[in-house]
């Protein structure tokens, strides 16, 4: 296929077609996420959350035989997938024994506590 001419470009039709392009496409945007340990000194598990719709997942490190290791990750599970939109973060407690983390809606102030349990990443429901 040929190259299309300088003034071809400019002609106002392949302006329009640029401009319905972008339109449609829109920006291309990023997913938002943050990422906490869990509070238990002695679990390598750290917790994503995307900071839009509350979506939780956690991942670790385990060791493998006769390897460098492994990440496991954990997907989301009951209650962990997306909520209502919202401004969403993870508030880890001080607790030292604590597996868990809180997911908290920064705009309504609910609350609820996500961990790991049979391979899948779950949370309570929500609560003020």
């Amino acid at each position: 296929m040929p190259h299309p001419s300088f003034s071809s470009l400019r002609s106002p039709g392949w302006i329009a077609g640029a401009w319905f392009t972008l339109a449609v496409a829109g920006p291309a945007v990023a997913g938002a996420f943050d990422f906490a340990p869990a509070p238990q000194t002695d679990l390598n598990r750290v917790y994503r959350i995307d900071r839009a719709s509350g979506e939780v997942g956690a991942c670790q490190f385990q060791l493998k035989e006769g390897g460098v290791g492994v990440t496991i990750c954990f997907p989301s599970g009951e209650g962990a997938g997306p909520q209502p939109a919202g401004e969403y973060s993870l508030m880890p407690s001080r607790h030292e024994r604590e597996g868990g983390i809180f997911r908290v809606n920064l705009r309504t102030g609910e609350m609820s506590i996500c961990y790991v349990f049979d391979d899948k990443t779950v949370c309570t429901p929500q609560a003020k």
